[in-house]
């Protein structure tokens, strides 16, 4: 399967390796290499070898990428915790420590997995095998609300809502420090952290917008207890935006202190609302996830040390 690539103004001068790192955010650096090394990727219809050549603007890239290996996803009797489900969607607390869809090294106990044993069939295939009825995800250790649809017109309409920035989101997290504002908003393009690949940042030149509005909900000194709603929605958002301002969230050892004070499995961030336009009714419908005991636990804690 080949795909042509055509360099824009804001990549000219930019490193091959980069390039494709930036366009095929779901492999790794290693396996783009590979890539280059075996001859599959081209330039202006030349061959090329060498990963740190520079590109210029309106270089045609051509890269020949494997035919993707089928990955059998097996249906498994894992107990969700359903807030809502008729015949177009279902929506779920996610639970800390779960992963959405199925990767390298999570093939199994994801929601996915959970999903195909509890809806069998009825799961939309437009994300294919891989990800069926997923239309939006949260991050492992992120918990709270998250929903999958059950046909493709479902799945057409909830993604919509998604891209046209119409979908209420809601999350509490807890960050660092004590935020000057009680409320504001973060308007700062992200995209991959060309140092680090597990990372995103702050990216002018190859980020895509995103915006989180913030808001104070109590203070506790040294840390903040705050409300974030999104405006869209990019991988780790809440995480980058809190960070990029001096604010990460407690917990969070990829974009904050790799010490924690308190015993936490990864960042204290929860989906308590979603909101959307039912795909049949037309109906707008609102969904809230309780805080995880974790989280009122870790409140309650905060709270005290204050008051101390």
């Amino acid at each position: 399967m080949s795909e042509l690539l055509i360099v824009g103004s804001e990549q000219d001068n930019t490193r091959l390796d980069r390039f494709l790192a930036d366009q095929y955010e779901e492999y790794t650096r290693s396996f783009l290499q590979k890539l280059i090394d075996q001859g599959n990727v081209s330039i202006n219809g030349i061959s090329v070898k060498k990963s740190g050549i520079k590109l210029k603007e309106n270089d045609e890239v051509s890269v020949t990428l494997p035919e993707p290996q089928p990955l059998e996803v097996v249906a498994e009797d894992i107990p969700l915790d359903i807030l809502y489900e008729d015949d177009d969607v279902i929506l779920i607390n996610k639970p800390k420590g779960m992963v959405v869809h199925p990767a390298a090294g999570h093939t199994s106990g994801t929601i996915v997995n959970a999903l195909l044993y509890h809806c069998k069939d009825s799961l939309s295939g437009i994300n294919g095998v891989i990800r069926p009825g997923i239309v939006h995800r949260i991050d492992m250790d992120t918990t709270g609300v998250i929903i999958a649809c059950k046909n493709d017109a479902s799945h057409n309409c909830i993604a919509a809502q998604l891209k046209e920035h119409s979908i209420t989101r809601r999350y509490y997290a807890i960050v660092h420090g004590n935020l000057k504002e009680d409320e504001g908003v973060i308007d700062a393009p992200i995209g991959r952290d060309p140092n680090n690949r597990k990372r995103m940042a702050i990216n002018h030149k190859n980020g895509k917008d995103a915006v989180t509005h913030y808001k104070v909900l109590e203070r506790f000194g040294r840390f903040t207890w705050i409300e974030c709603r999104l405006e869209t929605g990019r991988t780790h958002q809440i995480r980058v935006h809190m960070a990029s301002i001096g604010h990460p969230l407690l917990g969070d050892a990829l974009y904050g202190p790799a010490k924690c004070p308190y015993q936490l499995q990864g960042q204290t961030l929860h989906a308590y609302v979603l909101g959307f336009i039912h795909p049949s009714t037309g109906e707008y419908m609102e969904f809230q996830a309780p805080l995880p005991d974790y989280f009122e636990d870790l409140l309650k804690k905060l709270r005290q040390s204050s008051a101390g």
